[in-house]
């Protein structure tokens, strides 16, 4: 064993690891999405990268799930195994991009696991007429012409309960892995110029609230019904669908446990 493996499995002996879970704010337009990659920059990379300048070992980031390109968070939550004496939140911060934000961090018990351990997720989307600005383009869907909040409502129901999203997916189907999630809330709110959806459910499947999204859009400008939605529903075919709206206004809110 080198002396510097030797060192670290001595202050492991001396110091055990402990679970934490970390509540993270980040802007998503600048990265390739949550998770660590070989050639773009995920947001773990660099969480990860600032614990191990802290801790002075790798330590692992797991998350609460993943986000894509361009996505962003208000309430991501991951855990990682440390050490205890460190004041997570403002020695982290001090380490962390602008972009990223951590808002709290708590010690946790060994067998929490920020993904596995999670019951119910909040994903919000937002869109608007107004042309946005400078500070909010990368924040917000434009929509030149208004769809019709009502009809929107209306097709949102089809969505609420449990049902087969693989229509709703680019998820490559495998016989070992459900496609079925339970939306337990999907609210279409009008806010000023914007119209704001709310999302919440036990999980959500790669894509599916961005294709939500758009399928509710498109059925607010009358392009869908809601008798066409329970089709690509039961056609349970990644294909049936077409409609995927932009990263950009898409956040993940919440986690409960």
């Amino acid at each position: 064993m080198s002396d510097g493996r030797k060192t670290a499995a001595v202050s492991t002996l001396q110091h055990p690891l402990h679970r934490f879970m970390a509540v993270v704010q980040y802007d998503g337009t600048d990265y390739a999405g949550w998770q660590r990659q070989i050639n773009a920059l995920g947001i773990q990379q660099v969480l990860e990268e600032a614990l191990e300048k802290l801790t002075g070992h790798p330590v692992p980031v797991t998350g609460s799930g993943r986000t894509d390109t361009g996505v962003h968070a208000t309430g991501q939550v991951f855990h990682f195994d440390a050490r205890q004496g460190i004041r997570w939140v403002p020695a982290l911060n001090s380490l962390l991009p602008r972009d990223i934000r951590i808002l709290e961090v708590t010690e946790v018990s060994a067998d929490f696991h920020a993904r596995f351990s999670a019951r119910r997720k909040r994903y919000e989307y937002w869109m608007t007429l107004q042309q946005p600005d400078p500070f909010t383009w990368r924040y917000k869907w434009f929509r030149p012409v208004k769809p019709d909040p009502e009809k929107m409502r209306q097709a949102a129901a089809c969505f609420i309960g449990t049902h087969d999203f693989t229509s709703f997916t680019n998820c490559h189907h495998h016989p070992d892995k459900s496609m079925v999630r339970t939306v337990t809330r999907l609210d279409v709110l009008e806010e000023g110029q914007d119209i704001h959806l709310v999302f919440e459910g036990t999980g959500f499947l790669r894509y599916q609230v961005r294709m939500m999204t758009a399928v509710l859009e498109a059925a607010g400008r009358g392009k869908l019904t809601p008798e066409d939605i329970n089709r690509m529903l039961a056609q349970r075919d990644k294909h049936a669908s077409r409609y995927n709206a932009p990263a950009h206004g898409l956040f993940l809110s919440r986690v409960w446990y």
